[in-house]
């Protein structure tokens, strides 16, 4: 039973502050005013609509996902009597992946992931990285126009992992369409019911072809992903096969999922700061720098959600053991109190520790080749397409509160030479 707002909240606004909104597409095209909101409210809000702690303060957002339990898989029998059976295949492979355990066995599979992506590794892919993106181009320069998602955004980064993995590239436009099939579904408030046969069939059916990988792989080994953790040994422990389909499969859509929509929604923010554009376009050497500071300003992904180990202090409030916490990391990266100017765009921000790749032991293991593929991206695209513009004006955001994104991006260039 967690404790009541004060009485002055009122029914009307206590919906206001609630996280649902995010699925209220007028909140979602600028959820930062529903988290400024938030935050001058409380930091650390009980949203009696989620049943659910929302942290939207830095200090508070990082101590949540330092130190509360990221071990939130439902067991599957628990599914079933919340009517929720069809969620039992995404726990069952949710309980081998890294991003949902706590130590010790979130630190021995971290430590075996690790020694099969190693910095060499990633740093290896970057001439790859660039081919793919110019070759993207490529294909469509000559119109005067894209899609930015279809055309580049989200096969960029669908190229790239089947290449990392070790897989048929032709197999990339298969393997992205599961992933966002797959990725409706985590880290989302809202569930369509018409959709969870084929959603669940896309997780079956990417599954299945993760473990045929793997039996070509003792087949006829390679230098990709799949075959590094396979053989991975730390202390004498290596993966099993679920592990290594489970990792696989989580390195796909973290991979694909923050990639994509780091470029559209990167580009959209650089459309809307045309001096910030011409910054980087002038000074490419600024890409790094200029990458962070998109995470931060447009954050990926949204949120992650933690659990109290026990009853604990947080902010004033008493929270108890085994309550929710959704700790809003975009809500975070735009805290007045760790950002100067926080809503303003500065490609050359100081001391931009933000939080768009987690925080501590469970910081983004993909992010060294995300931030390869996002300097990549934004670079190429600047210096090859001129004069860039937003073609329709009203945009239509994803249907997904967790991990936040376009539909379809459509600009217009002038060619470069």
């Amino acid at each position: 039973m967690q404790p009541s707002l004060a009485s002055a909240d009122t029914t009307e606004s206590l919906e206001k502050l609630s996280v649902l909104r995010l699925l209220d597409p007028e909140v979602s095209a600028n959820p930062h005013l529903l988290y400024h909101a938030l935050r001058a409210h409380d930091p650390v809000h009980w949203d009696p609509y989620m049943h659910a702690w929302i942290v939207t303060s830095y200090a508070e957002v990082i101590h949540v996902v330092m130190n509360y339990s990221a071990d939130r898989t439902p067991d599957p029998a628990y599914l079933d009597q919340l009517g929720l059976s069809f969620m039992r295949p995404f726990a069952e492979m949710m309980r081998q992946q890294m991003l949902f355990m706590d130590a010790p066995n979130h630190l021995r599979l971290r430590a075996l992931c690790s020694a099969a992506f190693t910095p060499r590794k990633v740093e290896a892919l970057r001439a790859v990285v660039q081919s793919i993106a110019d070759s993207l181009i490529d294909q469509c320069i000559a119109a005067g126009q894209m899609d930015m998602i279809a055309d580049f955004a989200n096969p960029f980064p669908a190229i790239v992992t089947a290449r990392m993995l070790g897989v048929p590239v032709e197999d990339h436009r298969q393997l992205g369409a599961w992933v966002i099939d797959i990725a409706e579904v985590l880290g989302n408030f809202q569930h369509h019911p018409d959709r969870v046969a084929e959603i669940v069939r896309s997780l079956e059916d990417m599954k299945s072809y993760v473990m045929a990988q793997i039996e070509e792989r003792r087949r006829h080994p390679n230098d990709g992903l799949i075959h590094s953790l396979m053989v991975a040994e730390v202390d004498g422990q290596r993966l099993t096969d679920e592990e290594v389909m489970a990792s696989t499969i989580i390195t796909m859509i973290g991979g694909h999922e923050t990639t994509t929509n780091l470029i559209a929604s990167g580009f959209l923010t650089l459309l809307r700061n045309p001096a910030s554009l011409a910054q980087l376009r002038e000074h490419p050497g600024i890409v790094a720098s200029a990458v962070e500071e998109l995470l931060r300003y447009e954050s990926p992904v949204q949120h992650t959600a933690r659990i109290a180990p026990d009853t604990m202090d947080l902010n004033g409030k008493t929270i108890r053991k085994g309550a929710r916490v959704v700790a809003v990391l975009s809500a975070a990266n735009r805290d007045p109190a760790r950002f100067a100017n926080p809503d303003q765009l500065d490609l050359l921000r100081p001391d931009n520790r933000h939080v768009a790749f987690g925080w501590g032991s469970h910081f983004c293991f993909g992010a060294p080749l995300a931030r390869i593929e996002g300097q990549i991206a934004f670079n190429t695209l600047l210096r090859r397409l001129a004069d860039p513009a937003l073609i329709d004006q009203t945009l239509e955001w994803r249907d997904n509160a967790g991990l936040r994104g376009l539909t379809r991006l459509n600009i217009s260039f002038t060619p470069t030479a």
